[in-house]
């Protein structure tokens, strides 16, 4: 059970390859946060071929040069853009640059597919929702609390098939572990950053989004401090945002660094959402109780329910978002909703800022 939350990513071996060898060659690049690793692994496991690393701090390849010995490791990430076999570039680099590097990679005529967040201004939003019209690319984001967690997934599962009934709130709690040792120092300047409610809390709006059925929101409050972390005047430690969907379904989330030491995880991140006709709660990543995490709770008229859903759900996305660039299809998400979680979560953060 890992603590290490900036480099997490979940074993997603095994998964179902939806292509042959050589029929969707990527690239990846920028390393600044390890989210890049399972944004990696999800894509080749896959089927994709890791063709090329853009990374200047050679440390950060070792461990894909391992899985991946073959792959190109180019000195100018110009290589990566000019390759014409290459169809998507995966990258997780400082957020503040993130939209930047994006709008290259479309520019040349490629997809992108990012770490959350994907921006930090809302200038930097409408300049890749401009480009994406204009050249037709993907500007993909990995919500990766959803998407790389089998839990997450399966509870959009169970509320898509009715489960739950018409749903009326989705609540999440996403505390985090701070090992401010190990940050670099661009984590804890917010230009750079984003600030708590567009870096963690571009999460929890994906996800209120999805599991809501909702296209938009209005955010009602939006909160963010630096409660008990003062040896970093601009970092924000704690998050709240209170929000209405645009179906009505109410919405909240409570986004912090404070995940005490004796936890066995890098955050015990839970979602309960409720329906007409009953509720489920995610334990993400821990059951405190018992131990593992992937676990979902679900009671409705008739029964109460633990659905264990660790190695039995997989992570679909990473196949879908393959088979959507090489059909130009939206079935693993769509531009629209990944913009959209963006666009509420930075719209909440200048709310909180005043």
């Amino acid at each position: 059970m890992s603590k290490d939350g900036m480099n997490y990513a979940p074993d997603m071996s095994g998964m179902e390859k939806v292509v042959k060898p050589g029929e969707f060659v990527f690239a990846a690049s920028h390393f600044d946060h390890g989210h890049i690793y399972g944004q990696i692994s999800g894509l080749a496991n896959a089927g994709g071929i890791l063709k090329a690393v853009y990374e200047p701090d050679g440390s950060k390849l070792e461990s894909v040069l391992k899985i991946h010995p073959k792959v190109k490791v180019v000195r100018d990430f110009r290589e990566i853009l000019e390759d014409d076999e290459i169809r998507l570039v995966t990258s997780s680099a400082i957020p503040n640059l993130r939209c930047g590097i994006g709008l290259e990679v479309m520019n040349a005529e490629k997809d992108y597919f990012t770490d959350k967040a994907p921006f930090t201004t809302l200038d930097q939003l409408e300049s890749a929702r401009a480009k994406v019209k204009e050249s037709g690319r993907k500007y993909m984001v990995c919500y990766s609390e959803r998407l790389m967690n089998e839990s997450a997934w399966h509870a959009g599962e169970l509320i898509r098939d009715g489960a739950l009934g018409r749903i009326l709130q989705v609540l999440s709690l996403a505390p985090h572990n701070l090992a401010a040792s190990t940050r670099p120092d661009w984590f804890f300047q917010k230009e750079r950053s984003g600030g708590i409610l567009n870096d963690i809390g571009s999460h929890q709006f994906e996800q209120f989004l999805y599991y809501a059925a909702a296209g938009d929101g209005k955010v009602n409050f939006a909160r963010a401090e630096n409660l008990a972390t003062p040896e970093y005047p601009d970092f924000e430690d704690f998050g709240e945002v209170s929000l209405t969907l645009d179906n009505g379904v109410s919405a909240y989330f409570r986004c912090d660094w404070f995940n005490p030491a004796a936890s066995r995880t890098w955050g015990d991140g839970r979602t309960f959402v409720l329906g007409t006709d009953g509720y489920l709660e995610t334990r993400k990543y821990v059951d405190v109780a018992r131990g593992e995490g992937d676990k979902i709770f679900l009671v409705d008229q008739k029964r109460e329910t633990e659905i264990d859903c660790r190695g039995k759900i997989g992570y679909p996305f990473f196949g879908r978002l393959i088979l959507d660039v090489l059909n130009r299809t939206e079935n693993a998400m769509t531009q629209e909703h990944a913009f959209k979680a963006a666009e509420l979560a930075m719209k909440a953060q200048v709310m909180a800022d005043g």
